[in-house]
């Protein structure tokens, strides 16, 4: 017996593709075998725009009496950040191995070829904790496209309209003392309806950078770019980045002229220099395109989207929290889409 063990150990890491029994939902399921271990690796994508997200799952199969120590996913990403993940417990199989699932959701920083890079797997017999066994994965690739095709290269900018003339209202008095009646009900049944929902609600709240995310997923799904909407996608993710800053920060910058805002970051040390001068290029450039008509190139538009993600990716913090609870409904939502 004691041979046998020896050799189903030594004998190597077996390996396979396992398309054959990989879930419908996954493109890539690995198989890595080494005496009571089997190991699957998932992924259910390989390639994606910058704006998707790619499920990552380890499913570790065990023989009753025996441990496995999971990779620790965020010490070997360099690509993607981790935007959720799972633990999905224990069960037993068909063949009364222990079967140990974990999931994770990846998000890509830039766009290009990457590696969803390899795993160390730790397993030992529970009498023996002090000899312990590896199984490692292999990497896989991942395409990444940009946010904007080739065929985007000549964009269309809108010209600004003309003035509109605002047309006369006529003065009706009964109109106006309806209008206020309603208007002075609207406080009280505000109140009312606030306080119930007081008693039912629990509070929720958000990192800055998930409402972020979230709004920057909303923003690609509106194709913007595609229908030559240059200056409202300036104005809608310079929006993003500012709200962030006051969220993360505590900086008013949604309500501030850039001029001002910028006067006031030079006075604070919550940002480091860099981050400083990045944020005075990046608004300038955005007030160049809204006020300007600068019309930016395309690799211009790429660039900005990618330095928004980055600065939120590098600041971000999960100390400081927004209360969310009164937009939980549009959280539901934005949830259902990225899932």
């Amino acid at each position: 017996m004691a041979c046998s063990l020896t050799l189903m150990f030594c004998a190597g890491c077996g390996q396979d593709a396992g398309n054959g029994n990989a879930k419908s939902e996954f493109e890539v399921d690995k198989v890595y075998e080494r005496g009571p271990a089997t190991i699957h690796v998932r992924l259910d994508k390989t390639k994606m725009t910058i704006a998707d997200t790619v499920l990552l799952q380890f499913e570790a199969a065990l023989r009753q009496g025996y441990e496995i120590e999971m990779p620790k996913v965020d010490k070997v990403l360099e690509s993607f950040g981790i935007v959720d993940w799972d633990d999905l417990g224990e069960k037993l199989d068909d063949r009364g191995q222990v079967v140990t699932t974990y999931q994770y959701r990846l998000e890509p920083f830039l766009s290009g070829s990457y590696e969803i890079p390899a795993f160390t797997f730790s397993f030992h017999d529970v009498n023996e904790p002090d000899s312990k066994h590896e199984l490692a994965s292999e990497p896989v690739a991942v395409e990444v496209t940009s946010l904007l095709g080739d065929q985007r290269a000549e964009l269309v900018i809108e010209d600004i309209e003309g003035p509109v003339e605002i047309p006369r209202k006529t003065s009706l008095w009964w109109i106006w003392a309806l209008a206020i009646a309603f208007v002075g009900m609207i406080p009280l049944v505000w109140f009312l309806q606030r306080q119930k929902r007081a008693k039912e609600l629990i509070r929720i709240f958000r990192p800055a950078h998930e409402i972020a995310y979230a709004r920057l997923r909303t923003l690609v799904a509106e194709e913007l770019i595609e229908t030559g909407k240059i200056k409202e996608f300036y104005e809608r993710i310079s929006g993003i980045l500012r709200h962030y800053i006051e969220d993360r920060f505590d900086l008013h910058a949604p309500e501030r002229t850039t001029e001002e805002f910028l006067f006031e970051l030079q006075s604070t040390d919550v940002l480091a220099p860099s981050d400083k001068e990045v944020l005075g290029e990046f608004l300038t450039h955005c007030d160049l395109v809204k006020f300007a008509r600068h019309a930016p190139a395309t690799e211009q538009i790429q660039q900005t989207f990618n330095l928004v993600k980055d600065f939120i990716e590098r600041t971000k913090s999960d100390e400081r929290k927004v209360d969310v609870t009164d937009s939980v409904g549009t959280w539901e939502l934005e949830e259902a889409e990225v899932a």
